[in-house]
């Protein structure tokens, strides 16, 4: 089953992934909008989780990101490509993606994600829960050892940090920037081999 979900995702085009990816973000958004509804006890409790901690979340935000990104770029200089192959769905979904809509799909994203797994499912029924959802939700990853590994680890380290904060927003800064990063580093490869393909194509003319 699972490897069956991950070839369908494997074979749209950029255009379905991304219509598919809006609509995942905008599901996960109402469906915690639905259990905030019912799980909070008044909305001065729902409004506790996003307490604004600005050196919290761009101190420690960006400090946690940048290692999670060092690391996961370390990790794709060891591990042999197979093992981090996800079909290709990433590069088709960033790679010609101008930045500023970059930016809007990590921020969708980190914000929808963290909302529901984190803000509301963590508060109320703990990190585990919360974290293993989370990894099982990437189900395009759960063929592939090391990359669900890795991904458990990062839902395990931002919910750490929200158990330690008690700030959502930390976690959103945190999902954001580690999302806006690789998704970044993914275009420049992709215009970098188009580039060089080009030169190639000038100097065999």
């Amino acid at each position: 089953m699972k490897n069956r979900q991950a070839e369908i995702i494997k074979h749209m085009d950029p255009r379905e992934l991304l219509y598919h990816l809006y609509l995942s973000q905008i599901a996960f958004f109402a469906i915690g909008l639905v259990l905030a509804y019912f799980l909070f006890n008044s909305f001065q409790s729902f409004k506790e989780i996003f307490a604004w901690q600005p050196i919290n979340i761009f101190v420690i935000g960006t400090l946690v990101a940048l290692v999670v990104v060092a690391a996961d770029l370390l990790l794709m200089k060891m591990i042999p490509k197979s093992l981090l192959d996800d079909g290709g769905i990433n590069e088709k979904m960033f790679q010609t993606r101008s930045l500023p809509h970059i930016i809007l799909l990590a921020f969708v994203i980190s914000f929808a994600e963290e909302f529901l797994f984190r803000g509301v499912i963590q508060t109320h029924f703990g990190i585990w829960i919360a974290s293993i959802l989370f990894a099982v939700l990437h189900v395009r990853y759960l063929h592939k050892w090391v990359l669900f590994i890795s991904v458990v680890v990062i839902s395990f380290v931002l919910g750490f940090i929200y158990e330690v904060t008690g700030s959502l927003w930390v976690t959103i800064w945190t999902h954001f920037l580690i999302d806006l990063m690789l998704a970044y580093k993914i275009r420049a490869d992709y215009l970098k081999n188009i580039n060089k393909e080009k030169a190639g194509v000038v100097r065999n003319g």
